[in-house]
């Protein structure tokens, strides 16, 4: 009987570890899917960099003008799990991406997924990503590649156990990884609906704007309705227009906001926000008016962070 019951726990083991990776396996973009696109637009790439906001965390931390498309890495993002390290994603061959095909980015980006076959961290915004065209990635990759290739590798991240164990972020993904979109604006809104792709997807603002549960999913039922700022001290506002949201700015006063730094009240924008919004500062009138007239649409929400 003890032995019976020996081989069932055995077996029951051997099934779960196999379950397990199964389960967490790294799922990846196969090349057949982004061969078509290459090469890609480095001009519209160029728009995916800005939208996308590659240099408020790969460019070195406080860096100005033309010294924002260095991307050596080394911004910190402290999490409740750990610190979180940016990379170099310069296209230098070894301390860089410049190795790296279409397909590796495409995979990074969509999937989360390393070139060697790893997890990343979901500090890397492909939650958001996952929601990208693959042409516009490969548009962006044809950009990368134009831009200074700079050597030094950024320090590893701070993190601790569990958390270290890369294996178990593939359930994380089973549960918070989603190509689907998180609001569909009403009416036939096809400018609200250019900007849900900018919000949602490259932009993504949902990552910082919105509160996490505690396995640090975004909960979409608090949608951009502000959140813990992920550098540590402070608050990310309510970007709806909820109460201690945006709702008395006009969709033009976000735009301008975007474009200039400056509120209605004429205050002017400060802390994690700056970087964004010198990125948002390179994009088009026009894309800038869609990513506000999504805003509008979203509905509104109280704020989840206190003030």
């Amino acid at each position: 009987m003890k032995t019976r019951l020996f081989v069932a726990a055995l077996f029951l083991t051997i099934a779960g570890i196999g379950l397990f990776g199964v389960l967490t396996s790294p799922q990846v973009t196969s090349v057949a899917e982004v061969s078509g696109l290459v090469p890609g637009d480095k001009t519209r790439g160029e728009r995916m960099f800005w939208a996308g906001g590659c240099a408020s965390c790969h460019a070195r931390p406080k860096t100005e003008g033309e010294d924002r498309l260095v991307l050596a890495g080394g911004l910190e993002l402290k999490t409740p799990f750990g610190t979180f390290v940016a990379p170099n994603i310069s296209p230098h061959e070894t301390d860089g991406i410049g190795s790296w095909s279409v397909t590796d980015l495409a995979n990074a980006m969509r999937n989360g997924v390393s070139p060697d076959g790893r997890h990343y961290y979901p500090a890397f915004p492909y939650a958001s990503y996952v929601r990208m065209e693959n042409s516009d990635i490969a548009d962006l990759y044809s950009f990368l590649m134009t831009l200074p290739a700079t050597n030094g590798r950024a320090p590893d991240h701070k993190i601790g156990f569990p958390f270290n164990i890369r294996r178990g972020l593939g359930l994380w993904k089973l549960a918070f990884l989603s190509k689907e979109q998180v609001f569909m604006p009403g009416n036939n809104n096809t400018e609200a609906e250019k900007g849900r792709y900018l919000v949602e997807g490259p932009g993504h603002c949902g990552e910082c704007h919105t509160p996490r549960n505690f396995a640090g999913g975004i909960d979409k039922s608090m949608w951009l309705s502000g959140a813990p700022a992920a550098e540590g001290d402070g608050k990310v506002p309510n970007i709806t227009s909820g109460e201690g949201g945006i709702g008395d700015w006009s969709a033009n006063d976000i735009a301008y906001f975007l474009e200039t730094g400056f509120t209605p009240e004429f205050d002017s924008v400060g802390g994690a926000m700056t970087s964004v919004q010198r990125n948002m500062a390179h994009l088009s009138p026009q894309d800038r008016s869609a990513i506000a007239a999504y805003l509008k649409s979203v509905p509104p929400l109280a704020s989840s962070s206190p003030k």
